[in-house]
């Protein structure tokens, strides 16, 4: 594929001549949604596929963009002193905020490249294509200007863009798994203080099979920054008695012991979510480590219901996949991934089963919805990094 790309880019920008190879992946969280703006955990880990990047510095400061998935809209140019998000401009605006945010942060970034992305993350299908592409960047710009950072910097640096540039409130989930991602390993992260660990992923005679609804979602034009809005309220609400910063910090018992704090009753599903979904983070990383993947599989199943109930985000697509999985013979757990609105399932199914799973669920998901659902077999790979 290297070679291809190169090619590619030799026929786009004239010469391949000082072009470099860079990768970020994409990424599936196993448990832990909607937890990482709300200070709690997050079990997320890094997929073998993602976004390909291959970039050549120039001496001038144009900076030219363009993507083998959205050929027909050809190289999309702009100086490096005009970086304005520009709607028309469409998926350019993602390394184009990466830029703006480094020069936010005091790097200076005062030259152009050349740069040739491509992706093979299902565009919208929740396993942060976007994230993939802004790590992409900040890696590449890192090398390309040989700036002194390292990769919890180069996150940041990327969640800014989205949230300042794009103008998504994301957590740091997405980003810090593409960037700190490692192979056949999940990372348990608590979003509060961004001390991490790495899990072994050890499934056994089980594997990890990503389903996608094919229904598409527009992040920033979704419902996230409205659930965001709610939490904010919701923890304002119990700081008026409670001395504390985020939900992560509070037991189940401790929330219903002050919901009644909390003005509004969606507002009281939505700060129940997350203080539950965190507590479930926690519970399932100890499971997995002690081998127990039917408590870890439970986890999973109930982390969906409080996505579908509590905080509404689910939808009928996501809903019917997981569903479907719960009545198929050799699933241990499945939940939706990712922000919800459409996008992906996660289940863990046992191999000898996964065939059956696949046929069953799809038919009976085609049948309902009318179109069809994609399916992929996880593997865990490495984060962000310089290919050559």
């Amino acid at each position: 594929m290297i070679n291809q790309l190169m090619l590619d880019f030799e026929k786009v920008f004239g010469s391949k001549d000082g072009a470099e190879v860079y990768f970020a992946p994409g990424r599936v969280n196993l448990i832990g949604e909607y937890t990482d703006y709300n200070g709690g955990h997050v079990f997320p880990c890094a997929l073998t596929f993602g976004t390909y990047a291959i970039a050549r510095k120039r001496e001038d400061k144009l900076l030219r963009l363009y993507s083998k998935n959205f050929e027909k809209v050809g190289i999309i140019e702009f100086n490096v002193d005009e970086l304005i998000n520009v709607k028309e401009q469409d998926w350019a605006n993602y390394p184009k905020g990466v830029v703006w945010a480094f020069n936010k942060e005091g790097f200076s970034i005062d030259k152009g490249f050349e740069i040739l992305f491509y992706g093979n993350i299902p565009n919208g299908a929740g396993l942060s294509s976007s994230a993939s592409i802004e790590v992409v960047t900040s890696v590449m710009i890192k090398d390309l200007f040989n700036l002194d950072l390292d990769m919890i910097k180069m996150v940041q640096i990327s969640k800014l863009a989205e949230n300042k540039f794009i103008g998504v409130n994301c957590g740091i989930m997405d980003q810090f798994a593409i960037g700190m991602g490692k192979e056949n390993h999940a990372v348990l992260l608590d979003t509060n203080t961004l001390n991490y660990t790495y899990a072994s992923i050890d499934l056994k005679d089980a594997s990890i099979v990503i389903a996608n609804t094919n229904k598409r979602r527009g992040l920033a034009d979704s419902k996230y920054n409205e659930r965001r809005a709610e939490c904010e309220d919701a923890l304002k609400d119990l700081q008026s008695e409670l001395d504390i910063k985020s939900f992560g910090e509070l037991t189940e018992e401790e929330f219903e012991r002050y919901e009644y704090l909390i003005k509004s009753s969606v507002n009281v599903k939505r700060g129940k979510h997350a203080v539950y979904e965190n507590q479930r983070t926690i519970k399932a990383v100890k499971a997995l480590k002690e081998n127990d993947l039917e408590t870890f599989g439970l986890l999973m199943n109930a982390s969906h219901v409080s996505l579908r109930d509590d905080f509404e985000v689910t939808g009928i697509e996501l809903d019917t996949l997981v569903e479907l999985a719960w009545r198929q013979k050799g699933v241990i757990g499945s939940r939706m991934t990712g922000a919800g609105f459409g996008g992906c399932t996660v289940s863990i199914v046992k191999n000898d089963c996964i065939d059956d799973f696949i046929k069953n669920v799809g038919e009976a998901y085609s049948k309902k919805i009318g179109y069809e659902a994609s399916f992929y077999i996880a593997n865990i790979g490495d984060g962000a990094r310089k290919l050559s």
